[in-house]
């Protein structure tokens, strides 16, 4: 490997070796892990671990509003990746790409949510370039969500989660269009604030869950329900009526009930291979300072309150609403791994494939889009939740990282995982339209 330039920084925390444009280094893990960090931090192998007990009080910190500046990345350039991992850039150009799904046979399937396509991308045999890539489906209003019907290698329906319904598709294996008309399984609330709307099925297709973000932040100046008279724990009345939450439905749209709520913005959904578990990568609340609340993971239980807007990570009230519901502060769950505040997780995956080493078999990954309410930018990456025997250990690692050169510029804001037949790991980024793939290649 060829490097065009290379220092290390030593210190009693950690040893940081840099490398050139387009390369990777060993990146040796800190002693400790981060808590809460910034983009100076980062790098390929930094653990993260957030606990309850890290949690600062609400604007100990103040807020800010800030936002990378995007930025084409020159030419050659690449993010950067643990050692014996390379990534390449695939394809570009594309408007607005978010959530990534792999379909039965391999093919990979784009929500270009800005141009309202589906887009159908079919990787070559070496896996470095798509030798298809072509609209799928086009019209749709804010496409987000895919999700396979029935789950398995023969599926009969490709979903598609709009911004205000739940569509449905006739699909055949390789086919290049949908076989049949759109079918609408559901109308779901729209209207302003969160759009995103991640589909999963549960591992026995038995029930599709619905992610569906709030209007606002913090309900802020809206009258709060003084009980829930909905049949569902914190559900909020008003614009925020059937928002923030996780809806389950049956396959054809029946049997509709709130399966979690008080989700602010729950935009990446990823059942758990090999079990009923199904995840949740949520987006948490803005404005109460540089360190809070954490945005999170975690698996969705049915039945679950979440906190917003009256609580965060727990039974932590929100200032905004002091005093307002007493009565949920002990029904308000905390969730399973803390992630750096305000770094805007979208897209969850978990590893199922064999490419990779052995110990990222079981793991999950999850694209950080990146900050705006930070005095110092945080995400821009993607990172690895760690698992033990199928449980969480509460913490994460970069992955790849490289996207924010330094507290301003931005070569990209990642949005989807998706991983390939191969068992690459294909992400999508909408700050410059483009799709990557990391393949490990040994050291």
């Amino acid at each position: 490997m060829k490097l065009r330039w290379l220092f290390a920084i030593v210190s009693p925390a950690y040893v940081f070796l840099a490398v050139g444009p387009g390369e990777t280094a060993n990146e040796p893990r800190r002693e400790a892990p981060v808590v809460f960090g910034d983009w100076r931090d980062d790098a390929p192998g930094v653990a993260h671990k957030i606990t309850v007990d890290d949690l600062p009080a609400p604007n100990e910190a103040g807020s800010a509003s800030r936002s990378g500046r995007m930025a084409r990345p020159p030419a050659g350039w690449r993010p950067r990746a643990p050692e014996g991992f390379k990534v390449r850039m695939l394809a570009e150009n594309f408007r607005g790409p978010r959530t990534m799904r792999t379909g039965p046979n391999g093919d990979i399937f784009l929500a270009e949510s800005t141009a309202g396509n589906i887009r159908l991308l079919r990787l070559d045999e070496s896996g470095d370039r798509f030798a298809l890539n072509e609209v799928f489906i086009r019209g749709l209003q804010g496409p987000y969500g895919i999700a396979f019907y029935p789950p398995g290698p023969e599926p009969r329906y490709i979903y598609i989660g709009a911004e205000t319904e739940v569509l449905r598709y006739p699909y055949a294996e390789g086919a290049t269009k949908p076989t049949g008309p759109a079918e609408k399984i559901a109308d779901i609330p729209g209207g302003s604030g969160h759009s995103t709307r991640d589909l999963a099925f549960s591992s026995d297709g038995a029930t599709l869950y619905v992610a569906i973000g709030s209007e606002t932040n913090a309900a802020e100046g809206l009258r709060t329900p003084a009980t829930d008279n909905t049949g569902a724990v914190g559900e909020f009345g008003g614009v925020e009526k059937g928002r923030a939450q996780v809806l389950a439905l049956d396959p054809e749209g029946g049997h509709r009930r709130p399966y979690a709520t008080g989700l602010r913005n729950c935009s990446g959904l990823a059942p758990r291979p090999g079990s009923n578990d199904i995840w949740c990568a949520v987006n948490e609340r803005d404005l109460l300072g540089d360190n809070l609340p954490p945005d999170y993971a975690t698996n969705v239980e049915a039945g679950a309150f979440y906190g917003w807007p009256w609580y965060y990570i727990g039974s932590h009230p929100d200032p905004r609403h002091a005093g307002e519901r007493p009565d949920l502060a002990d029904k308000s769950a905390t969730p399973d791994v803390l992630i750096q505040p305000h770094s805007a997780p979208l897209g969850m995956t978990f590893y199922d494939g064999a490419q990779f080493p052995p110990q990222y078999r079981g793991d999950a990954f999850i694209a950080l889009h990146g900050s705006w309410n930070r005095s110092r930018l945080t995400g821009y990456k993607i990172i690895r939740l760690r698992f033990d025997d199928g449980r969480p250990t509460g913490g994460y690692e970069d992955f790849i990282t490289g996207f924010l050169q330094d507290d301003g510029d931005v070569r990209g804001r990642p949005t989807g995982v998706a991983i390939a037949r191969d068992g690459s790991l294909l992400f999508s980024e909408d700050g410059n339209g483009s799709i990557w793939r990391a393949s490990y290649a040994g050291k």
